[in-house]
């Protein structure tokens, strides 16, 4: 997916095609913000002004790397389990067993297709986390990209949350099911509190 053209991609997107979709879009905006706070830290990394912060600002980049490597492999997770998901639901039911036989795979499919929303939340999290790192520690001059940052994560961890939800939502296995929704709640209720603190802290530095 990633190796579409920009405006390719967002041509994709607003297809009927069923991918590129919301999961997706949101791994995406996940690897842009952190990609964000790595453009602070290089910012930073040279400066005589930030000699003391060097050293933790290289480790925050390479964490950083690490995890926009991650998000954008699940742009294209999120669409290779939407596929079986998808046939899933086209499946025939004029018969008991093949109404049986579409139960299973549905089930099946649908766990896979909760689990990559979620994995893009627990990266959006963690991104947060590092831009939390960079608006304080990063140069002053880009302060606002790792707003902007905090921004595009806190946007891709609830838009995974609503990925996970209509996954959720015809799952059977209950005990599973609250399971994967505990997490995503508590992805959510971290994640949405420290991006506000940081985003208003951000600001704070902006205001005149």
């Amino acid at each position: 997916m990633l190796e579409l053209s920009c405006l390719k991609f967002i041509d994709e997107l607003s297809s009927k095609n069923p991918v590129p979709g919301g999961g997706g879009a949101a791994a995406l905006v996940g690897s842009i913000g952190v990609a964000l706070g790595c453009m602070v830290g290089n910012l930073t990394v040279g400066k005589k002004k930030y000699a003391d912060v060097e050293e933790e600002v290289q480790i925050l980049l390479k964490k950083s790397e690490a995890l926009i490597m991650r998000l954008n492999q699940l742009v294209q997770k999120d669409a290779a389990v939407f596929e079986p998901l998808a046939k899933a639901y086209g499946m025939p039911i004029d018969t008991e067993e093949q109404r049986t036989e579409k139960d299973r795979v549905l089930q099946e499919s649908l766990v896979q297709a909760t689990k990559v929303p979620l994995a893009i939340a627990e990266c959006s999290l963690e991104g947060i986390r590092l831009l939390d790192q960079y608006a304080r520690k990063g140069s002053r001059i880009a302060v606002s990209d790792a707003g902007v940052g905090v921004i595009f994560c806190k946007a891709a961890i609830q838009g995974s949350k609503l990925n996970v939800l209509i996954n959720l939502k015809l799952m059977k296995d209950e005990k599973l099911k609250k399971e994967l929704n505990d997490k995503m709640t508590a992805i959510e209720a971290e994640g949405l509190k420290l991006a506000d603190q940081i985003y208003q802290y951000v600001e704070d530095q902006l205001c005149c």
